[in-house]
């Protein structure tokens, strides 16, 4: 028997020949705790055009006060405790907002408001694989500083973010973002915009870790799984065995590579292999990952090959991959 999904408005679950599915509507939301490190902001602490980014030493800020602007860069180095690279990029304005604030208050002066906050801040996170492969970019707007939002998850200690789109896997994402407590966590470095921001790395800067709540556009979703030795329908009367290959077909993995125009099915050749991090798991353990591509002639299909790790239990198992960290609804197969 074909194992489907379960569209998203359902509310019952769904019984197909001994494989359950779990509703999209029972899953979280998918959480990407992003490690940023050499976390440098520069700050606008001078109108003299000549001196931008001409100084190769470490350079302190001086004269940054309220309303001021800064850039902030840093290097992405790790989503969700895997190893990732990229690029963090923030434009800052400061307000320093205080239901207490006074005339003078505080090295850059203060804004009176109901809230506290530092600044107003834009901020791009591009990401990229371990291996230098671009996956998305995810934008956000908000007040960096002062109390998490309600609704926030926990492990968000402050500041107060809107996805507000992205890129790549990411496009379309809404959700929160804000401030996370990581464990080698440092302040950003202050630095003038004097200094030459190509020695970043060298001159070193802070750590931060930012957790990002998406909602994205789409999910990924296995349709069925079968054996890949004769394609036939992995089922109760047809189970899967420890150390197989079996394959699976899925929607919502995010782009290819080569790229394909939004619109046009994937190619025959080259193989449209799938650009994002993707894993599967079965019963929570890591599985072997031999292809992923998109279907050739289809416009949101694809075909993945996966061994079954060795010593998987005998009964029931729990079929779930990602694609750029974002989960699919769980399957559960059967396994002899």
């Amino acid at each position: 028997m074909t194992i489907r999904a379960v569209p998203t408005t359902s509310l019952a679950i769904l019984f197909i020949a001994c494989c359950r599915f779990i509703p999209a509507e029972t899953l979280p939301s998918a959480f990407l705790m992003v490690d940023v490190e050499n976390f440098v902001q520069y700050q606008a602490d001078t109108s003299d055009v000549s001196k931008f980014a001409t100084n190769p030493n470490p350079t302190p800020s001086v004269d940054f006060r309220e309303f001021s602007v800064a850039t902030i860069l840093g290097d992405i180095v790790a989503v969700n405790g895997q190893p990732a690279k990229g690029l963090y990029a923030s434009r800052a304005r400061a307000i320093a907002t205080s239901p207490a604030a006074k005339s003078g208050g505080g090295p850059i002066g203060q804004a009176i408001g109901d809230v506290q906050h530092a600044a107003i801040r834009e901020e791009v996170f591009e990401i990229l694989s371990a291996d230098g492969t671009p996956i998305g970019s995810i934008v956000t707007l908000g007040l960096s500083g002062g109390a998490p939002p309600p609704g926030a998850p926990t492990a968000q200690t402050g500041a107060n973010f809107a996805i507000v789109g992205g890129t790549g896997a990411f496009v379309g994402a809404r959700g929160t973002s804000g401030a996370a407590q990581g464990p080698r966590d440092s302040p950003a470095r202050a630095a003038s915009m004097a200094e030459d921001p190509a020695n970043r790395r060298i001159n070193g800067g802070g750590r931060t870790r930012r957790v990002l709540t998406l909602y994205p556009m789409s999910v990924p979703q296995i349709l069925e799984i079968s054996h890949a030795g004769d394609s036939t329908m992995v089922s109760a009367a047809s189970p899967a065995e420890s150390d197989e290959i079996l394959s699976l077909s899925a929607t919502g993995l995010g782009p290819v590579c080569p790229r394909v125009d939004p619109g046009e099915p994937f190619p025959q050749a080259p193989a449209a292999r799938v650009n994002s991090t993707f894993q599967v798991t079965v019963n929570g353990k890591i599985a072997e990952v031999i292809s992923a591509v998109g279907s050739p002639g289809a416009l949101d299909r694809y075909q993945v090959k996966f061994r079954v790790p060795r010593g998987t239990t005998r009964g029931m198992a729990t079929i779930q991959m990602t694609a750029a960290w974002i989960a699919s609804p769980p399957v559960t197969i059967a396994v002899r």
